[in-house]
């Protein structure tokens, strides 16, 4: 029996130990290393990267030679006949004895009849070949070339879009991280809150139960314990989905079991730089800016292009093949005869009139640009009141940090002091009720406080494109 037990021990242990093997541990900063590299969203902004990358060699590859090849085999199920005049030629019944020995007509069963005066033939051989090799080269473009300067702002685009994927991934990690610390401290301060007013309820019940206290002062708290545990419910909820949010940000299963090991107190106070306040506003360090800056670029380029359609464009080719002709498949053979042919040439296009439709393509073009423009000027505008937007509310929530711990003290101080009085019976169970309430609410208030010095830091951050680790 002893045995049994100590490998049911055994067995529990290794449990335990597998359970903890399984947990994954996050700081803010590990977390957020984490998502950079497995976020879902992360991993497709790289690809549009390698996209892009790919994009350009394309694009660069049209102006290189390009060299085809064609294999082409017909097989004639029934020759196509054609019928030539026979007073084309002197003698017409040596004409035709010859040009039936040529064409082997002999040897064919016309089922039509032939007009009087013409010859029945058919020309060529049942089978043929024809391989051919181009290669092409193109001298000049303006739409080349101005497809070159294309594909740089492209990858340009998918940079910068992969620059503000990780900056609002970042900004998602730290708010998901700080919603499951909200939900963890706030779990534990209701916990703390209903054992102490299980303690007060029972405390006042047997007073009341011996007569020295009224039936209302226990229904006051019955009512404070009913609220905490249906806060406490809701609190147990939120705190699961707060984890489930958290995984999915970083890219992990939703249910996998992850812990955090930074604490928010500690977070809260190690986010708060007051030289943050101070800090240079560089617009076109934004990403935003950057994006808007690129549209522009792109316009300005999608204008030349439309302007590089009036110019010529020149093409040189060579072109050579080989034609081998069979009444039966004899081109593996080594006595099969090949005819040869080869071809060079250039290819001038000239745009000479197009009843208006590249002058109204050049037009849109230029509006484009004028539109792409003024939205540049309008998004430096938009970041400048970001900026002060941003900084104000870091500001304030550093603040209101300062005044909610200040009134979470304040607060307790009172709910002391009630809790004694009521005890002593000078105060009311209304008035220990008011001080409880009172004290919740700044306890929420200063979670809130915590996590919004820690949020609007990022969101800073973010704006000003300055992350810090």
């Amino acid at each position: 029996m002893k045995k049994y037990i100590i490998l049911l021990i055994t067995f529990l242990a290794m449990q335990v130990i597998n359970a903890q093997q399984n947990i994954q541990n996050f700081s803010l900063q590990e977390a957020i290393d984490y998502a950079l590299e497995y976020n879902r969203t992360v991993k497709n902004a790289a690809r549009d990267i390698e996209i892009a990358e790919q994009q350009k060699w394309e694009t660069t590859a049209i102006g290189l030679p390009q060299l085809n090849a064609n294999v082409d085999y017909q097989y004639w199920l029934e020759q196509q006949v054609s019928l030539l005049p026979a007073a084309a030629f002197d003698n017409t019944q040596s004409t035709i004895d010859i040009v039936n020995d040529y064409f082997d007509v002999t040897q064919n069963n016309f089922d039509v009849n032939v007009p009087e005066g013409f010859i029945p033939v058919r020309f060529g051989t049942k089978q043929n070949i024809n391989a051919t090799a181009t290669l092409t080269q193109i001298l000049f473009d303006g739409s080349y070339l101005v497809g070159l300067q294309s594909v740089k702002v492209f990858l340009q685009i998918a940079e910068n879009a992969k620059e503000k994927t990780d900056l609002e991934i970042r900004l998602g990690v730290i708010n998901a991280y700080g919603n499951v610390l909200l939900a963890e401290e706030t779990v534990s301060i209701l916990s703390r809150n209903i054992s102490v007013i299980e303690k007060n309820l029972d405390e006042v019940t047997r007073i009341y139960e011996n007569g020295l206290e009224e039936e209302e002062s226990v229904e006051q708290l019955q009512i404070t314990l009913s609220s905490l545990e249906s806060a406490m419910s809701n609190a147990q909820r939120l705190k699961t989905l707060a984890y489930q949010m958290f995984n999915i940000t970083l890219g992990i299963d939703v249910n996998a079991t992850t812990a955090l090991t930074d604490n928010l107190e500690v977070l809260s106070i190690q986010n708060i730089e007051l030289d943050l306040l101070g800090e240079e506003e560089n617009i076109e360090n934004n990403v935003d800016y950057k994006i808007a800056n690129n549209d522009k670029l792109s316009k300005e380029i999608l204008l030349k292009y439309e302007k590089s359609k009036y110019l010529p464009s020149l093409t040189a080719f060579i072109n050579g093949g080989y034609l081998g002709n069979s009444d039966s498949f004899t081109f593996a053979n080594r006595d099969q005869q090949w005819f040869g042919s080869s071809l060079l040439g250039i290819s001038l296009n000239v745009p000479i009139f197009s009843s208006g439709m590249r002058s109204a393509q050049k037009q849109r073009a230029a509006i484009e640009f004028e539109k792409a423009s003024d939205n540049l000027t309008e998004t430096e505008q938009q970041l400048k009141f970001q900026i002060a937007t941003a900084k104000s509310n870091y500001q304030f929530a550093i603040e209101e940090y300062q005044n909610k711990k200040e009134n979470l003290n304040l607060a307790e101080r009172i709910e002391q002091k009630n809790q004694t009085k009521f005890f002593e019976g000078i105060a009311s169970s209304f008035d220990l009720r008011q001080a409880q309430t009172q004290l919740y609410s700044s306890q929420q208030d200063l979670l809130q406080a915590m996590l919004n010095v820690i949020t609007r830091k990022a969101e800073l951050e973010t704006v000003l494109n300055t992350v810090s680790n």
